[in-house]
C-alpha cells in the first residue's frame, strides 16, 4: 500500500485488541456511544474503531455523503481509545469478509474483535463470507432492544453454539482463538438510525 494511504490508516501496534463496530453510521447517534464504551469494557479491548461504510450491501438505498456521516460521528464520539474511520472506502472492500481479511493483512500481530448488536447477529447468515468470519475473527455481539430469542437461536447462533463464551468471561474473548462469540447482556438504549431519519432529524441529501 502506498505510504500516503497507509498514513491515513487508524494506528494499532501488535499484541493490542481491537474491536472493530461496522455500519452505515447514518446517522450515528448515542446508541452506537453506548455499545462502544460497553464493549471497551466488557471484552477488555485497547481500542475500537468506528468503520464507516460506504454503503450496506443489504440496503437498496444508500446513504448520506460519507464525509457528513464521518464528521457527525466523530463530533458525537470522542473517547481518546476509538477512532471513526472511512477505512473500507480506503481500502477498497464493501463487504465485511472482505475487510477483515484485508485489515488482518495491514495489522500484523493485532488481534481484531468483530462488534455487532444481536439484531444483525439474528440475520448474520444472510452476510457474504459469514461462515469465515466466524471461523477468523472473534465476534462480541451486544444486546439491543428487541426479543432476545432471534439472535440466541439465530442460524450463526445455532451452527457456532459450541463455540460460545459465556457472558461472565467476555474479557477473554479477543485472547482466544476462533471461532470464538461471546453475547452480553447489558442497558440498552433504544435509540435507532431508523427512527431518527423518521422524525426528520437527518436527511441523506
Amino acid at each position: 500500500m502506498e505510504n500516503g494511504m497507509r498514513h491515513h490508516l487508524p494506528y494499532a501496534r501488535a499484541g493490542q485488541v481491537v474491536g472493530l463496530l461496522g455500519g452505515s453510521f447514518d446517522p450515528s447517534h448515542e446508541g452506537h456511544v453506548h455499545i462502544t464504551e460497553i464493549a471497551l469494557k466488557r471484552f477488555a479491548l485497547d481500542r475500537v474503531w468506528w468503520l464507516v461504510s460506504p454503503g450496506n450491501p443489504l440496503k437498496a438505498e444508500g446513504p448520506a455523503p460519507m464525509a457528513r456521516r464521518l464528521d457527525h460521528a466523530r463530533r458525537l464520539m470522542v473517547h481518546p481509545r476509538v477512532e471513526v474511520t472511512d477505512l473500507e472506502a480506503r481500502i477498497g472492500t464493501r463487504y465485511t469478509a472482505a475487510t477483515l481479511s484485508a485489515i488482518r493483512d495491514l495489522y500484523p500481530g493485532v488481534t481484531f474483535v468483530w462488534l455487532m448488536g444481536a439484531d444483525n447477529l439474528a440475520q448474520f447468515h444472510l452476510w457474504q463470507g459469514w461462515r469465515g468470519i466466524m471461523m477468523t475473527t472473534p465476534v462480541g455481539v451486544i444486546a439491543r432492544p428487541g426479543p432476545r430469542g432471534a439472535a440466541i437461536h439465530s442460524v450463526a447462533a445455532r451452527t457456532f453454539s459450541a463455540a460460545r463464551l459465556p457472558g461472565r468471561a467476555s474479557r477473554l474473548l479477543g485472547r482466544l482463538d476462533p471461532p470464538c462469540w461471546c453475547y452480553i447482556d447489558v442497558p440498552m438504549s433504544d435509540a435507532s438510525s431508523t427512527a431518527i431519519r423518521a422524525r426528520g432529524d437527518w436527511s441523506r441529501v
